[in-house]
C-alpha cells in the first residue's frame, strides 16, 4: 500500500536540508502522480513542486518516477513554471508495444507514452527524457520489439537504462508460455543499445555551441585529475565535463557556472572554454566546511588551588 507524507513533512524536511548546504533534492516515489490520493489531493504533487520553487537556497528540484498512466498535465504546468524544477523525465517505457504492456498488466499504452512526451517538450522544448526498457518478455515477437525501437526513436530518450528479460522464480511471468531464447533476448539487447547510443549522441550534438549552467559535484568524472577538467551536472542532468584555465578560479563542488558546449559524446558533454559567471553558493561553502582541517585546540590542563596544610 502506498502512503503520502504530508506535504508539510515533506517541505519541513527539505527547509532543514537546505539550511545544511543542499541545493538539490530529488522528490522519490513509487509513483510520484499518486501523490496526495491518500489525502484526497490529486493535484498535490504539482502543488508540492510549486511550493519548492518558493525555497530560498534551493536550487535545484527532480523527481522519480512518475508513471505514464497517471502523468496529468498540471504536473506538466508546474514543472515548466517552476525556476529550480529541472526540465528532465525519467518515465519508464518498459515496452512499446501495446501487446507486450498488456502482458505486462501495464495500464497505459505506447501512444498514450508519446503523448505525453510531446506534451512535455511543447512546454519545455529542451527537457532531457530517460527511461526503462526491458527486451524479451515472454511472448515478445520481432514486430513487437520493431514497435519497441520506433518509440525510442520517437521519443529522443537523451538516456535509456536497457535490461534483459530474464526468468524469476514466483513471478506471473516465469510460467509463461513462448519464452523468448536467450539468442534472440541479446541480439535484440544489442540493437536496442546501439539505437539509444546513437538517439543520445544525436540530441547531445544539438547542444554543441550553446550555453547551459553547471552545478558542480565531486565524483562526477573520474578522469577529472588527469584531464584537468571539474564536473557536473546541467539543469538536464546531463553530465559535462569542465576545463579549468590556467589561473582561473576553480570551482567548489556545489558552486554554479555557465560554460559552453564544445563537444558531445553519446553519455556526456565537454565545454573546454572555461567557465563564465562562476557563482559561489553556500553548497559550495558547506563543502568547504567539511574539508578544510580543523584547528585541534590541546589542553595544557588547568591549575589547581591547594589548600595550604594547617598549623
Amino acid at each position: 500500500k502506498e502512503t503520502d507524507r504530508r506535504p508539510g513533512d515533506v517541505l519541513a524536511e527539505i527547509h532543514a536540508l537546505v539550511d545544511e548546504g543542499v541545493q538539490e533534492i530529488t522528490l522519490l516515489g513509487q509513483n510520484v502522480n499518486t501523490y496526495g490520493v491518500e489525502f484526497g489531493d490529486r493535484l498535490a504533487f504539482g502543488k508540492l513542486l510549486r511550493a519548492c520553487g518558493t525555497i530560498d537556497g534551493l536550487e535545484r528540484v527532480r523527481f522519480t518516477s512518475p508513471h505514464p498512466a497517471a502523468f496529468t498535465d498540471d504536473v506538466i504546468a508546474a514543472m515548466a513554471e517552476t525556476p529550480n524544477v529541472m526540465p528532465s523525465l525519467h518515465m519508464p517505457l518498459q515496452s512499446g508495444s501495446d501487446a507486450v504492456l498488456r502482458a505486462m498488466r501495464r495500464s497505459y499504452r505506447s501512444e498514450r507514452y508519446l503523448g505525453i512526451i510531446e506534451r512535455v517538450r511543447a512546454a519545455m522544448p529542451h527537457a532531457a527524457i530517460t527511461t526503462d526498457i526491458i527486451v524479451g518478455f515472454p511472448g515478445e515477437t520481432e514486430a513487437d520489439f520493431a514497435e519497441t525501437l520506433r518509440v525510442v526513436e520517437a521519443s529522443r530518450f537523451a538516456a535509456a537504462f536497457t535490461f534483459q528479460y530474464s526468468i524469476r522464480p514466483g513471478t506471473p511471468a516465469a510460467t509463461m508460455p513462448d519464452q523468448v531464447p536467450k539468442r534472440v533476448v541479446q541480439e535484440r539487447y544489442e540493437r536496442l543499445v546501439e539505437l539509444v547510443g546513437d538517439v543520445a549522441w544525436a540530441e547531445n550534438k544539438r547542444l554543441v555551441g550553446t550555453p547551459v549552467e553547471v552545478l558542480f559535484a565531486a565524483g562526477e568524472g573520474r578522469k577529472d585529475a588527469a584531464t584537468a577538467r571539474v564536473s557536473g551536472r546541467a539543469r538536464d542532468n546531463r553530465l559535462v565535463h569542465v576545463a579549468v584555465g590556467e589561473g582561473a578560479e576553480r570551482p567548489r563542488p556545489g558552486d554554479i557556472g555557465t560554460v559552453e558546449i564544445s563537444y558531445a559524446a553519446p553519455h556526456h558533454l565537454v565545454a573546454d572554454g572555461g567557465i563564465t559567471g562562476l557563482r559561489r553558493t553556500r553548497g559550495g561553502d558547506a563543502w568547504d566546511a567539511r574539508h578544510t582541517p580543523q584547528k585541534k585546540l590541546i589542553g595544557l590542563g588547568l591549575p589547581k588551588r591547594v589548600a595550604a596544610p594547617a598549623g
